[in-house]
């Protein structure tokens, strides 16, 4: 009964999710042409080789695409008749395809469909994959159901279930015993996802967060503010959102009395706020910059607000501090938590506030390691990275291998289950 009315629910509202991508290509939330690959199968723009089969990856956003990666990589190296696709939702991942797919021959990104009944069909009779991976916590009934009825073997990688999702989930047990059934492979992230799916499928195996197997590679890539970055002290607020600009500006007032020479890089999570952290800045009577791609850092600037996509690494290539945000938000107590992972790989010590639940099984791991830690207020904040920007030797090595064995034990894990999936549903 619940299906059916999700069914019938989700054809009704097409319309009004016509209307609201609109709204959102409008406010430019969405591609400005590409938009239509989510609502229009005549824009679905399928391109496929005949004598190749397609593995079909669904990831909602950037840190579970590039999670994917290095596993496309071990699949093309262990077999030679594949093709990929990989679909996502926001339009940050969809700029980040462009870039990243120029180094694969054999894979394309297309925007995710609406899961509405009539589209889904129509997507899977076209494309016609003959493996689906969902990523994280891509759970659509139309979808799922679709792909068993087409005889499509269907896994969920890197699954998580959080505590409220999981409470929704059992307060319809047949529902989700008739969902979850139907997947063929399920491998979990944590061990609270384990022990959900194990509820309603045996075939679940916890082999960590696949996001750790996200690899940086910065050879052919230049800073074009490092000469400058490397002249001061400098230190970066990461993935921040609402309000916790003024968390880290206060750390910064308190740094400013320690150091001349101090800048502070601020990368919100979402670059469309980047004239509202400069005003903020102005309240606080501090010299700042909103660096668009290809900028140089002007002198006198104390906050550089980063205002272009895919250029974070390059940053943390050379800091020695880093705070991760969606971390300090109580209200965000169950949902906070931006992805440390690519920091860490690049050598950054990790400061983040009490709410990190989304990566909570990840910072656990960093901070064994030593390589991030909690803070609690902006005076600790600042006495952390004084520390830090004292010393003038960064943990790049011995991070780096840190990062590395996480790396190869949970790739090593993660193909070991998904080559047997693929060879035992080929048989």
């Amino acid at each position: 009964m619940i299906l059916f009315l999700y069914r019938v629910l989700s054809t009704v509202l097409y319309p009004f999710l016509l209307l609201l991508i609109f709204i959102r290509k409008i406010q430019k939330k969405e591609h400005n042409k590409r938009y239509k690959e989510k609502i229009f199968p005549s824009k679905f723009n399928i391109i496929r080789k005949k004598d190749l089969k397609l593995i079909w990856f669904h990831a909602a956003s950037i840190g579970e695409m590039k999670s994917i990666f290095p596993i496309i990589r071990e699949l093309n190296k262990n077999y030679k008749h594949f093709e990929f696709l990989i679909t996502t939702t926001t339009l940050s991942s969809g700029n980040l395809a462009e870039i990243e797919l120029k180094k694969f021959s054999n894979v394309q990104h297309r925007f995710f469909p609406v899961d509405v009944e009539f589209i889904v069909k129509i997507f899977l009779k076209n494309w016609k994959p003959n493996f689906i991976f969902l990523v994280d916590s891509e759970i659509w009934p139309n979808l799922i159901l679709n792909a068993k009825k087409n005889k499509i073997p269907i896994a969920i990688i890197n699954a998580r279930i959080t505590k409220k999702t999981s409470d929704r989930w059992l307060s319809f047990p047949k529902t989700s015993k008739l969902i979850f059934n139907k997947i063929d492979l399920c491998l979990s992230s944590n061990k609270e996802t384990n022990e959900f799916f194990l509820k309603f499928n045996e075939k679940v195996y916890n082999t960590g967060n696949i996001k750790l197997i996200s690899e940086v590679t910065l050879d052919h890539e230049m800073n074009l503010n490092e000469k400058k970055l490397k002249s001061k002290k400098f230190w970066i607020a990461a993935s921040t959102h609402k309000n916790e600009e003024h968390f880290c500006l206060n750390a910064h007032l308190i740094l400013k009395k320690r150091f001349n020479n101090l800048i502070t890089v601020i990368a919100p999570r979402h670059i469309q706020r980047v004239h509202e952290i400069k005003k903020i800045c102005d309240k606080f009577n501090l010299v700042s910059q909103v660096l668009n791609k290809g900028d140089l850092i002007q002198d006198r600037n104390e906050i550089v607000i980063i205002n272009s996509f895919g250029a974070l690494n390059l940053y943390f290539k050379l800091a020695k501090s880093v705070f991760i945000g969606k971390s300090t938000v109580p209200k965000l107590k169950y949902q906070g938590g931006q992805n440390p992972i690519d920091a860490a790989n690049l050598g950054c010590k990790i400061y983040h506030g009490p709410y990190v639940y989304n990566f909570k099984e990840v910072y656990e791991i960093l901070r064994k390691n030593q390589i991030s830690e909690e803070i609690e207020t902006y005076e600790d904040l600042a006495n952390k990275i004084t520390i830090d920007l004292t010393d003038n030797i960064k943990n790049t090595e011995r991070f780096y291998q840190t990062m590395k064995n996480l790396r190869e034990k949970t790739l090593s894990l993660t193909m070991k289950h998904i080559n047997s999936f693929i060879n035992n549903a080929s048989l």
